[in-house]
């Protein structure tokens, strides 16, 4: 048993996970960028349409279940991954699920409330409930609380799985084993790109990385907040990690990057950059990326190329979070096919 095998395997651990996720190399994009390109696929983890969201849940739904929970509840964006992957995952292992939508991303289309992840999720069964705000993440995990109170009184045994930072950061403990699982196929690389938004997802990535021992620079391309919040918010969620790991953190602050070239306008929105992105990775390698997160880090990579923070001829690695159920509710708003006549 590898040393990360051995401090995971203090944490209850749900089996949601189709793994190892294939690693690809992008030859049609390697030889135009003058790169060696390769895309981790975790956006084929299985679990309704897959996705990043199901290594987190491993740890999130295994607590629950160690905890005799009958109900999970959880906030995200409208069209939130994370919502919907852990409606799925409560219906796994027989639990209801109560999501809570932020109103994140404002000025959006009826198709954005009805389609992705919502259809899915409404499929699902989930019970949903609004938060009125997008950037106040004490007052949605208190009302969490407020709603699990309720669900206690009423002889229920729910589970909440935190928006805000403060809480032990289980769901970064996947992506320390998925950083461990790269390690493992790719032996080495000279950069990693990947999305950073609440940051389970990057930092757990480069403590897993890093403790596997791969010293290449992990980029964290922001998806919500500017490169100098999002730095300050993964030196919390890390510093976290390690304590709940009961490890020092094996790595300096300086090593923690953000990137925020690609952000504008904002979260849950697609800029010029990232648009064409999404459409240079489907139009060379037919893979298709989401609008929020995939997108964006793609978008980033190549702006890290042009200012030369990546160099021709190395070996990168993408992650591919996943998030396509979004890609349906965002049709409108990505505009592709615009000008096409009715049949």
């Amino acid at each position: 048993m590898s040393r990360i095998d051995t401090l995971l395997s203090a944490f209850p651990r749900a089996k949601l996970l189709s793994q190892p996720t294939p690693l690809e190399r992008l030859d049609r994009l390697s030889e135009e960028l003058e790169l060696d390109l390769w895309i981790k696929r975790d956006d084929l983890t299985g679990l309704s349409f897959g996705g990043n969201k199901t290594r987190q849940l491993e740890f999130y739904i295994g607590a629950a279940h160690a905890a005799r929970a009958d109900t999970i509840l959880i906030t995200g964006a409208v069209q939130s991954n994370f919502a919907r992957t852990a409606a799925a995952a409560a219906s796994k292992y027989g639990m209801q699920a109560v999501l809570q939508r932020e109103e994140r991303v404002p000025g959006m289309d009826p198709l954005y409330y009805s389609s992705g992840n919502v259809f899915l999720s409404d499929i699902l069964g989930a019970e949903t409930m609004s938060y009125p705000e997008g950037e106040d993440e004490a007052g949605a995990d208190a009302a969490l609380a407020a709603r699990a109170a309720e669900l206690r009184a009423a002889g229920r045994t729910p589970y909440v799985i935190p928006l805000g930072p403060g809480h032990p950061p289980l769901g970064a403990l996947g992506y320390v084993q998925g950083g461990a699982e790269l390690a493992a196929q790719i032996g080495c690389f000279d950069a990693a790109v990947v999305p950073s938004g609440s940051g389970a997802t990057h930092g757990g990535f480069l403590n897993g990385v890093r403790l596997a021992g791969i010293t290449a620079p992990v980029f964290g391309i922001c998806v919500r907040r500017d490169a100098r919040q999002q730095k300050a918010r993964l030196e919390r969620v890390t510093a976290e990690l390690a304590r709940l790991m009961g490890i020092p953190r094996p790595f300096a602050g300086g090593e923690i990057l953000t990137w925020d070239g690609a952000l504008a306008p904002g979260y849950g929105r697609a800029g010029p950059a990232t648009r064409a992105a999404l459409q240079r990775m489907a139009a060379n390698e037919g893979i298709l990326l989401d609008p929020v997160y995939s997108a964006k880090t793609f978008a980033g990579l190549l702006g890290l190329l042009e200012e030369g923070a990546i160099s021709k001829g190395q070996k990168v690695l993408l992650l591919h979070t996943g998030g396509l159920p979004a890609l349906f509710a965002y049709q409108n708003a990505l505009g592709f096919g615009e000008g096409r006549a009715a049949p």
